[in-house]
Parts: structure tokens; sequence; C-alpha cells
């Protein structure tokens, strides 16, 4: 891929100014808690944001349906028995649909007693007696999306205390039939409730509001979420294509200078193993949102998954990369036509570069250079290949080049022979 490619990131010396700096940053967050920021460094002093958070959705596979108590603790035992767990995978979401169409006589959210016949509390002690953690839905409007069950416009105090009671531990927060008002007119109150609940909750920020476009100026919440928030969408839902995932990953990548420890770009949920897309292709998404430190909530029924989509989710070194505490999501370093080098610099002193091939038929010899990744010129490098799990014989020492099959990409961690 050599010559003309436009290079998207930043050159060498900034790259290597922006680690120093975010390396300063991260040891100065492990020392001061509540100094600047006051709302954000009051929703850090949990700890709950320090790295992308990893679970499982109900949503991408089952949606409304099959959205029951029966089904979250048997995706619950699964992440145990299958050790999806020990990797990391902690939170157990519950989606839209979750709870009757009107609140109590109190004003209290009600779990409906069809699917969720014995109560979120009772949920919640489930997930927590398998050393997991429960994640709940909400919507900052007055229904949420499905419009199936009241949203929490309005009563943000209480259904922040209602969850906590519950021992919810993530709230993932929509935004639909809203009456126009304006994402930052409402996610601040549920921040403020969620401070004041009594029991940290990560709130993820799912502002994409399908009623007006999100292109719009004011919507972009990568630019004021980390005031409220763990987590903020900056894209619309993704759907099981890949076309889908493709530009999903494109318009997260817009907003990389914003992700850093204690807050997190969102492109939404992997749709790894619900079969719209082939296996390679998988292995381009959950490279993608790896590398760009997205959270990786696993959205495809882990009760049935096929050894190939097991393979996929439980690739402790891609995981790696996206737990990193250096915390820097990736950029385009360079493009040319289908071929693409996405690059971000690792804790000591280490590279993640994905090699990807978007073409739909043909392979590609792709190249990436030292000065595109931000790599001194005649640095001696060892390559770790992190899907076939090898560090490979030969040292690169200022490019490195592999063939790449269409719709695929390779994944590598690059450490310098000197340390």
């Amino acid at each position: 891929m050599a010559g003309g490619g436009r290079r998207t990131g930043p050159s060498p010396a900034r790259l290597a100014l922006m680690v120093l700096l975010l390396a300063a940053a991260v040891a100065a967050e492990a020392k001061v808690v509540h100094v600047e920021e006051p709302h954000r460094r009051s929703m850090l002093a949990n700890g709950l944001g320090s790295a992308p958070p990893m679970g499982w959705n109900s949503w991408n596979h089952f949606q409304c349906d099959g959205n029951g108590e029966v089904v979250i603790r048997e995706t619950a035992d699964a992440l145990v028995s299958t050790g999806l767990a020990a990797l990391g995978y902690k939170y157990v979401n519950i989606d839209d649909c979750w709870a009757e169409p009107k609140r109590d006589a109190m004003g209290n959210l009600v779990a409906n007693t069809n699917t969720f016949p014995h109560g979120i509390k009772a949920l919640a002690d489930y997930v927590h007696s398998k050393g997991l953690k429960l994640g709940i839905y909400s919507d900052a409007g007055f229904q949420t999306c499905a419009k199936v069950q009241p949203g929490s416009l309005g009563h943000e105090e209480q259904d922040a205390k209602t969850f906590a009671a519950w021992g919810v531990d993530y709230l993932k927060y929509d935004n639909c039939n809203n009456g126009d008002l304006k994402p930052l007119e409402r996610y601040p109150e549920m921040s403020k409730a969620l401070m004041k609940a009594g029991r940290p909750i990560y709130f993820s920020l799912c502002e994409c509001d399908r009623s007006y476009s999100w292109f719009r100026g004011d919507m972009h919440p990568a630019r004021w979420g980390a005031a409220y928030g763990n987590s903020w969408r900056t894209t619309n839902d993704i759907a099981d294509t890949w076309e889908s995932m493709i530009a999903t990953a494109d318009q997260n990548e817009v907003w990389a200078e914003y992700a850093r420890p204690g807050g997190w770009n969102d492109p939404d949920m992997l749709e790894v193993g619900n079969g719209g897309m082939k296996n390679n292709e998988y292995v381009v998404h959950f490279s993608l949102w790896a590398i760009s430190k997205a959270p990786l909530i696993i959205g495809c029924d882990v009760r049935h998954m096929p050894q190939e989509t097991y393979d996929i989710l439980a690739n402790k070194e891609v995981i790696a990369v996206n737990q990193d505490p250096l915390g820097v999501q990736a950029k385009k370093v360079r493009m040319e036509g289908s071929s693409e080098i996405w690059a971000a610099p690792l804790s000591d002193y280490r590279t993640a570069v994905v090699l990807l091939n978007r073409h739909a038929t043909d392979e590609a010899t792709i190249t990436a250079r030292w000065d595109d990744i931000g790599l001194p010129a005649g640095t001696a490098v060892e390559a770790r290949d992190l899907w076939l799990h090898k560090t490979l014989d030969t040292a690169f020492t200022d490019k490195m080049a592999f063939d790449v099959a269409a719709r695929s990409c390779r994944m590598f961690v690059l450490k310098s022979r000197l340390r």
C-alpha cells in the first residue's frame, strides 16, 4: 500500500506527544480522584469506567421476544460455564420491554409479571450469586423506544433509587419519545439521580434518537457525554450486516480523541454470532471494536453458540488490547482504496495495529509503515499475531506487509526488540 494514501491520523511527533500526555493523565487518575470536572469525577468515583465494560445484552438477538428472567438466568449461567465471565464479560443486561406498561400507584416502575414473575431484585441477587452484575434499560423520554413501558422522564430520581434498591449495576439509557426535548436537558438529570442513588451504577448514554437525525450538531454525545456518563453512543443502531458494521466503525472512529479511561465511545453492541455475517467478517467486527476501545457487549445467544463464535469472543489477546490501561482509541492512520490501517498506542511502549481489507472479493497486500503508525524510523519490532496466537519469526524494521483476504483483517501487537 505504498504511495499516495491519505493519512487521517496524527503525525508521529504528535502521536508520541499524545502518548506521553495520556500516560501522565492515567498516572494522575490513579492518584487523584475528586479534583476537577465535578460531574464527571462524581460519576468516576466508583471506578466503573476505568476500562470499557464487557458483558451481554438481550436486544440484538431477542429484542422484546424472549427477554425474560429465564433467559437472563440461563445467560448468566452460560457466561460462567463457558469461561466468558472469567475473561471479563461481567454485565448481564436486560434491554427494553422488561416493565409493565404502567407504573404502580406510587409511580414506581414494575417488572412485567409474566416475563419477570419474581421481580428484578430476585434476578439481581441470582446474577450477583454468579459473580456477575445486572444491567437494566430505561429511556430519557415518556416511553421507551419499543413503546411498551414508561420512560424515566420526570421520574429520574425515583427510578434511580428503584434501580439501586433492586441491586442494578448498569443503566442503558435510551433516547426516544421525549417530546423533542434536547438531550442536554434530560441526561444530566439521570446522571445526578444516579450519583444520589446510593449504589455505583455504570451509566451508558444511548443518545441516538430515532425521531430525528442524530447528525444534528447538538446531538453529538462525544462532545458532552464525559460530564454525565461512563460511555456514550456515537452511532445509530447497528445491524447484523457487513455494511452496517463497517459504517458504524467508521462513524465511531471520527470521535476517537474523546475516548479515555473513565469515558468511552460506544458504537453499539456486538453482532458476533447472530448469523448475518461470515466468520471472517465477525473477526473484523471484534477486532475493530477491540482496538477502538468500545464496550464489548455480546449480542448473541451465548447459551447456544458455535465454537467459531466462542473462539472470537474468547480471544484473550484481542480482549487485552481493548482493556489496555492506556485507553487510547485507534485511528485510521492510512487509507488507500479498500485497504486501511488502524493503529493505537498501548501501555509498555507497544502498538496495536489492524490491517483491514474492505474489498468484497479481492485479496490485498497491505503495508504498514512506521511513519504512519507512529514508530521511530529504524525501530526493529517483533509482531504478535493476535488471531494466529503466535509471535512471527521475522523482525520488522520501518514497515511490515501482509496479504489480507477480502473482508478480513490481520491484527498485531508490535513491541520494540530493544525493550
